[in-house]
């Protein structure tokens, strides 16, 4: 199993185990979702894992870490089909305590499932074929993303691992084929990278200005 996976999902989890029932109705850093939106997410993610990972398939891998990620013309709003279910699902916990429970059962079962894996296994997952040592490694900028979000407007809780923030950012740069600012430290290369944050007037001009290859949108 790829360690920065499971690194970077025990430091997810523990920073969402932490949290207080009023931090779950504070707004996150994914457009139109609150703290306890993020986290119904990362229950559906969890479940993800779980399925992709009991999806054993003799085909070739047509993806790996890197190729499994697509990029879309504008970032998410919240108001697509699938966003919009999962803050009906987050609502329907009604109490914190709830969700956190469905994410600790889940949530352990992935991190078990990925730990029993074996790297070489091709398993399908969106129409597509990785190893499972592929699937995990991609799933680290998942998880460092999405640990951005959570604390974006929480500065009190723990982020992401240094090791799965390098690594993402190089996740992000292969998928751009172009390199981010060396000045610009790694969680601030992924907020501006990925558009979670505006840049500063030195940061769009280290980026290239209007031409700039930055922001990605990730879908």
């Amino acid at each position: 199993m790829d360690h920065l996976f499971s690194r970077s999902w025990a430091a997810l989890r523990t920073a969402v185990a932490g949290l207080s029932d009023e931090d779950f109705a504070r707004p996150s850093g994914c457009s139109g979702w609150l703290v306890r939106d993020l986290v119904c997410h990362l229950v559906i993610d969890a479940q993800d894992v779980l399925i992709t990972l009991a999806t054993p398939t003799d085909a070739e891998p047509t993806r790996d870490a890197v190729t499994y990620w697509e990029t879309t013309a504008a970032p998410p709003t919240g108001d697509d089909p699938l966003d919009a279910l999962t803050v009906r699902l987050a609502a329907a916990y009604e109490e914190p305590r709830l969700l956190l429970l469905h994410l600790d059962d889940v949530g352990s079962a992935a991190g078990r499932a990925a730990a029993l894996a074996d790297p070489a296994l091709h398993v399908g997952t969106r129409d597509q074929v990785l190893t499972a040592g592929d699937y995990l490694g991609a799933y680290v900028l998942e998880w460092t993303l999405h640990h951005l979000d959570l604390v974006a407007h929480l500065p009190d809780v723990p982020g992401p691992p240094a090791e799965g923030l390098a690594r993402t950012r190089e996740i992000l740069e292969h998928i751009a084929g172009a390199a981010l600012p060396a000045s610009m430290p790694d969680e601030d290369a992924l907020l501006v990278g990925t558009g979670r944050r505006a840049p500063t007037d030195a940061e769009r001009a280290a980026l290239g200005g209007p031409d700039a290859t930055f922001p990605l949108h990730l879908g």
